[in-house]
């Protein structure tokens, strides 16, 4: 890979892993704290998400209607969307986070597999040693997870997985992106619609101006300029490396909640976060440096 692409990927991965960082930060102010419902969050979501990179996407075109994306990466992405939205509900953070990133390795890793790559000693060394770490930081404390909640965040992780193995193919990531979440929109007011006939059980529909200005903020920027970077990268990173650098976005979460929340440095965090960056790193630069 010339240098230039090589950088290039490399700060567009960088940019996508906070963005998602960013999401999660999001996700927990908005629905942890109960200002905004699940359904709710995923159709503000998704189209300010695609309200932004449309515009984005034709400025770019100069003006020319931009076509891209897939009705099955649609799909997708909503699948994704929703379903971490309810999971985040029902399950510990320690706990979703393990089983979204346990689902999104197999699926991205499983399939690079099947279509007959094959990882080297060092990269599946790395590859244990960052999933050890996403366990210490995750597991010690955790409860029973909720099955419900499992199976949901086992489904967004499965589908996020299915999502960016589809991006590796992207050759015109805003464009992509865009397509993707203008396709997405439908299914999320349908699903919205759907949701309005839960008041009935006490789950009804709210929105304060907070959460709606947190969704906002996770569609529009996080979500859709995140994903518009990580469409860029993907073409250059294999799929096991694309799995495995996802494992950071825990530990970055970690260091936002202490520099921008005040929380403090926690031992399983300072455990984790070494075992999950070495083994990434592990994984990753003996190829990069070939």
């Amino acid at each position: 890979m010339p240098l230039a692409s090589a950088t290039r990927t490399r700060l567009a991965t960088v940019a996508a892993l906070i963005g998602f960082a960013a999401n999660s930060l999001l996700c927990r102010a908005a629905l942890r704290l109960g200002a905004i419902d699940a359904w709710s969050f995923t159709a503000v979501r998704l189209g300010s998400g695609a309200l932004v990179l449309a515009t984005l996407a034709r400025v770019a075109s100069r003006g020319a209607p931009a076509h891209g994306g897939s009705a099955v990466s649609a799909l997708a992405l909503y699948a994704y969307a929703a379903a971490f939205s309810l999971a985040y509900l029902r399950l510990p953070t320690g706990v979703g986070a393990l089983i979204l990133f346990a689902c999104v390795q197999a699926t991205m890793i499983g399939w690079g597999v099947a279509r007959g790559a094959r990882p080297s000693a060092i990269e599946w060394v790395g590859v244990a040693i960052a999933i050890a770490g996403l366990s210490v930081l995750t597991l010690p404390g955790a409860t029973l997870p909720d099955p419900y909640g499992l199976a949901l965040m086992a489904l967004a992780g499965v589908a996020w997985g299915v999502y960016s193995l589809r991006g590796r193919a992207s050759r015109a990531p805003l464009a992509a992106t865009g397509g993707n979440f203008v396709r997405s929109v439908p299914l999320a007011l349908v699903a919205l619609l759907g949701a309005c006939g839960l008041r009935a059980q006490g789950g009804g529909l709210h929105a304060s101006a907070s959460g709606v200005g947190l969704a906002i903020a996770s569609g529009a920027v996080a979500s859709g300029l995140g994903y518009s970077l990580w469409y860029l990268a993907l073409p250059h990173l294999s799929a096991l490396h694309a799995a495995l650098v996802q494992l950071t976005v825990p530990v970055l979460v970690g260091v936002a909640g202490i520099l921008l929340l005040g929380e403090s440095l926690s031992v399983r965090l300072a455990i984790a976060a070494p075992l999950i960056l070495g083994g990434v790193a592990c994984a990753v630069l003996p190829r990069t440096r070939s």
